[in-house]
């Protein structure tokens, strides 16, 4: 129903940003692939979309590039998989990692992600293996986020466990995470990277 969508960035509080277009606040689910190639605030902002429409709320995602996009409607078709899980998934692996975990049987490597159990993880190589879309390789690519939020170093932590948090890490998991991460000239969206890297 929406392809796409092009507009102003005007808030990025991962997993959730907001485009201005036209005078129109539209919020966006995304997964921190695609927030590490956000430009600066108020920066226009070019995204593919996906619609899902529930009895409750009508949710956009949106991701950097076509083959993210492909690769969270490959995942929403996994038996059990619904679309926080795909973003997940696509925030806590880059795309060549979770080829290899599907085409290595590497279970143990994707029931580290939040809400994936053996079941899944097993249920995932099964179904995904066949259906794995061919994606560029700006599907992994560098983190190009510039620092124009201006957020001190503790609200920027405070926002990576946030936003972990809605990813589906606990609290004192995501907290964990990031405890041991140098935060100089970090922003919100560097950290995030670091911790779901396990690096610090």
């Amino acid at each position: 129903m929406i392809g796409f969508i092009r507009g102003k960035l005007v808030s990025k509080k991962p997993p959730l940003l907001v485009l201005d277009v036209q005078g129109v606040g539209y919020e966006i689910e995304a997964p921190m692939t695609t927030f590490y190639n956000l430009p600066a605030m108020d920066e226009t902002v070019h995204l593919h979309t996906h619609l899902v429409v529930r009895e409750d709320a009508h949710i956009l995602f949106g991701f950097s590039t076509e083959s993210d996009r492909l690769m969270f409607r490959t995942l929403i078709k996994v038996n059990g998989v619904g679309p926080k899980l795909a973003l997940t998934i696509l925030s806590g692996q880059s795309a060549d990692e979770f080829h290899r975990c599907i085409h290595d049987n590497d279970t143990a490597t994707l029931i580290r992600l939040p809400g994936v159990g053996k079941k899944t993880a097993e249920r995932l190589i099964i179904e995904m293996r066949d259906k794995l879309p061919t994606l560029d390789e700006s599907t992994s690519g560098n983190n190009n986020v510039e620092q124009g939020s201006g957020l001190t170093r503790s609200s920027a932590k405070q926002e990576a466990i946030s936003a972990l948090c809605a990813l589906g890490y606990k609290a004192q998991d995501a907290s964990k995470m990031v405890q041991g991460i140098a935060q100089e000239d970090k922003s919100c969206e560097d950290i995030i990277r670091l911790a779901l890297q396990g690096k610090t």
